[in-house]
């Protein structure tokens, strides 16, 4: 699997997270996911999707949409979620920033 973010929400009695990840499209738009996530054998995690696709036009409506979906979905944990803003990963395509392009510069 590729490197993603994921930002916990809250953690429920039996250890396992709920997550979001936030994305950047690349095209005008953001996404968001929620995942809940169990550790098992030797640190490693299972990862099980528990939304759609989130899209909006800004970063702040696509986490306020995985917010009230995960109000929605576990009403019980709603005074436990953390509220947005979340992390958010640009991506692997998008460019160096103009410190660490330089650095690469200076590598040679």
């Amino acid at each position: 699997m590729s490197k993603m973010n994921v930002e916990p929400l809250t953690t429920f009695p039996d250890g396992s997270q709920l997550l979001v990840s936030t994305q950047y499209s690349g095209e005008g738009s953001f996404t968001c996911e929620l995942y809940v996530s169990r550790s098992y054998d030797k640190g490693k995690l299972d990862l099980r999707v528990v939304s759609d696709h989130l899209e909006a036009q800004t970063c702040r409506q696509a986490q306020d949409m995985a917010y009230s979906c995960a109000t929605r979905l576990y009403p019980n944990t709603t005074s436990g979620l953390k509220a947005p803003p979340y992390l958010v990963w640009p991506g692997p395509n998008l460019p160096l920033a103009p410190d660490n392009r330089g650095r690469r510069l200076e590598r040679r």
